[in-house]
């Protein structure tokens, strides 16, 4: 399965910019800190979560013994490193907050793309 952020940035839908198409900080603006001893020392700009309602949902899914976000994340989105959208939709700050066995974990589109229209 490709990833629907890679496909968009291979479209050039998506700018090019110092971070991955599939990072959390993808689109963020560089800044830069003037030092006292004036050196320039580049960050990038602060990231406001999105509130969870941002987010369509496709699925649940409960947490299995021993499973780890990065794991889930792998599983449903084809890569590991974007346990953090998991986080975003289900209100977490940590992944660990999300790895309780048990635990109902809210499965998502990214951040603005809309679900599957309801049936009337």
């Amino acid at each position: 399965m490709k990833n629907p952020i890679q496909a968009m940035f291979e479209a050039g839908i998506v700018d090019t910019t110092d971070f991955a198409p599939d990072s959390r900080y993808f689109g963020l603006p560089r800044r830069t800190f003037t030092a006292p001893d004036g050196r320039q020392v580049p960050y990038v700009s602060r990231r406001f979560v999105p509130p969870p309602e941002s987010f369509a949902t496709l699925s649940f899914r409960t947490v299995a013994e021993g499973e780890r976000l990065d794991q889930i994340a792998a599983q449903t989105t084809g890569n590991a490193e974007a346990f953090w959208m998991h986080c975003d939709a289900n209100r977490a700050i940590w992944p660990e907050d999300l790895e309780d066995t048990g635990t109902q974990l809210r499965l998502t589109l990214p951040q603005g793309v809309p679900g599957p229209e309801e049936d009337i």
